[in-house]
């Protein structure tokens, strides 16, 4: 397959929360407000329902897509064995944040992994930290990573060779980050390699147009 373009402690609410989102999504009806000229200008493809997902940071908590409300949040899928994909898109984040300034504090990065097999949420931790401690890396149980990449219509796949030990292997997977916005809709969606000056100004008007 190509590559395509306050927590609170996870076993005590896992469930529950899965149930919550689960019935809050088969109930909803309502349609985002429409955006402004400006925003929709910005978008790659239409605005959606906000995507849900729960998983598991590198200290033990939970981490849901509730936590982030009033900001901005800027996701990757990938994993840490990732030889050059996933360390691009990182690095990109970084000079995204960077660029950004103290406006920064409004935008809040995330890598996924897709590979909770090698990925605890302690490696990936250590992991973005290399790249910038406010990266928060995200893991979870196989159903809760696919759950999550589902969420995001993220299609990824084991690729191992014949014969080869259970842990050699590496993953194939869809690229590019997404942008949520305050409430939590998708608002964007930007390109593997798409240049980090655009990522800025793109946004930086998100960030003008949604947060006071």
């Amino acid at each position: 397959m190509a590559p395509r373009a306050a927590s609170r402690p996870l076993a005590a609410v896992a469930m529950a929360t899965l149930l919550a989102f689960a019935a809050s999504a088969a109930a909803q009806t309502s349609v985002p407000a429409r955006a402004t000229p400006e925003q929709e200008s910005e978008r790659t493809e239409p605005v959606r329902a906000a995507p849900r997902y729960l998983l598991m940071r590198g200290n033990g908590r939970a981490v849901t897509s509730e936590d982030f409300k009033g900001r901005l949040q800027l996701i990757a899928f990938g994993f840490t064995s990732c030889p050059d994909v996933c360390p691009t898109t990182l690095l990109e984040m970084q000079q995204v944040l960077a660029a950004l300034g103290p406006r920064a504090r409004h935008l809040q990065p995330i890598f996924i992994t897709i590979d909770p097999q090698r990925d605890s949420a302690q490696v990936l931790d250590a992991y973005t930290r290399n790249f910038d401690a406010r990266i928060l890396g995200l893991s979870g149980s196989p159903e809760l990573v696919r759950r999550a990449a589902d969420a995001f219509k993220v299609q990824f796949e084991k690729v191992q060779e014949s014969g080869a030990s259970a842990n050699v292997y590496t993953m194939d997977h869809s690229v590019g980050m997404f942008l949520l916005g305050p409430d939590g809709e998708l608002v964007a969606k930007f390109a593997y390699s798409t240049p980090v000056p655009d990522l800025v100004a793109r946004i930086e008007r998100w960030l003008k147009a949604t947060i006071k």
